[in-house]
């Protein structure tokens, strides 16, 4: 695959919606804009998780061995499923800025929260299982351009969900989300519920 095709391939990958749309969107509406960035660097370090066992065989291991893909996705889609309920579970919403007592204790875990997403994401570790394999496998020589490809993609999911947390938590937004944020709560919750589900009966 030509690198310009896999710079646009991965461009597509990051902007497509899903759980880790969905988890930004939510942290960045209901903690505000630091909770959101630090969601989105955790998004990144999460790629770089799956850069570095792809690079090393580890992908090649899982790919093999139905069983272990099967925890793998099983995990992940738990994960999801507990981050929806929490969601549904949790307070009504407010504003960043009138903060609710153990809010800075729940934005310190959005760093851990975007890095689990990522990780524990089946449909995250089949494409770079795919997409590693076949760009590794054609240039055994140069592993380096891997790693490369891989700081892109970690880069871009930053970048991507960064600006997506400027804008979440610009004023023109806050103010509606001040009438919708409880509804839009529960509609993350339902999300990654459902992408939970999916993920879990998928073949």
């Amino acid at each position: 695959m030509e690198w310009f095709s896999l710079a646009i391939f991965g461009l597509l990958i990051v902007i497509s919606p899903g759980a880790d749309f969905i988890l930004v969107f939510k942290n960045s509406s209901r903690y505000g804009r630091k909770a959101g960035l630090l969601t989105a660097l955790g998004i990144g370090l999460g790629v770089c998780i799956h850069v570095t066992y792809s690079v090393i065989g580890i992908s090649h291991l899982v790919s093999q061995n139905e069983w272990l893909l099967n925890i793998v996705r099983y995990t992940g889609a738990a994960y999801l499923i507990y981050l929806g309920v929490s969601s549904l579970l949790s307070a009504k919403f407010s504003l960043p800025g009138g903060q609710e007592p153990g809010s800075q204790s729940r934005t310190g875990g959005c760093l851990l929260q975007g890095l689990l997403c990522n990780t524990l994401n089946p449909k995250t570790m089949l494409f770079f299982l795919s997409v590693f394999s076949q760009l590794i496998s054609t240039a055994p020589d140069t592993p380096s351009m891997a790693v490369v490809y891989g700081a892109y993609l970690a880069l871009l999911h930053i970048i991507w969900f960064g600006l997506m947390t400027y804008l979440i938590t610009s004023a023109r937004i806050l103010v509606w989300l001040q009438h919708f944020g409880h509804r839009i709560n529960q509609a993350c919750g339902f999300g990654l519920i459902t992408f939970g589900i999916v993920l879990s009966t998928s073949a």
